[in-house]
């Protein structure tokens, strides 16, 4: 198992959460970007910077990724990809992104993204509050626990 992160809109403390459990587990964490990343010095801890563009990031974890690797991502719809090439995909808020919930997700992000393109303000993502982060840290012990090294 790899774990890959989708890291240009990954938070600084989900990054740290990552690092402490890539070098507890030994496991190779690959943060993908478009801009040059600082990472703690690790043989476990990797970065990959991808060219400036739409969805490049998102494009290149999607086409790498294996079954059983795990992505950290926010955006669904490479949750979605990943899911279908029997991958695990978690944001940084601690919702894992499962055969069964990937379509409703997919269903309402379609959905608020034709209300911003009619010029609804429908506003960002709420702040990352301590909650998110004991989320995220517990479901991803939950699914580390369950590897073999």
């Amino acid at each position: 198992m790899k774990i890959y992160v989708d890291a240009d809109a990954c938070p600084a403390v989900i990054k740290d959460i990552l690092y402490r459990a890539a070098e507890r587990k030994q496991l190779e964490l690959i943060l993908v970007a478009n801009q040059p990343l600082r990472v703690p010095p690790s043989k476990w801890i990797k970065t990959k910077q991808v060219e400036s563009g739409f969805d490049v990031a998102d494009n290149y974890i999607a086409e790498i990724c294996e079954a059983g690797d795990l992505v950290i991502t926010a955006d669904i719809p490479l949750a979605a990809d990943v899911i279908k090439k029997h991958g695990q995909a978690l944001s940084p808020r601690g919702e894992l992104f499962t055969k069964e919930n990937i379509g409703s997700r997919l269903n309402m992000r379609d959905f608020m993204d034709t209300l911003r393109s009619s010029g609804e303000h429908t506003g960002g993502p709420p702040p990352l509050h301590q909650r998110d982060r004991m989320t995220f840290a517990n479901e991803l012990d939950k699914i580390l626990s369950r590897i073999k090294i």
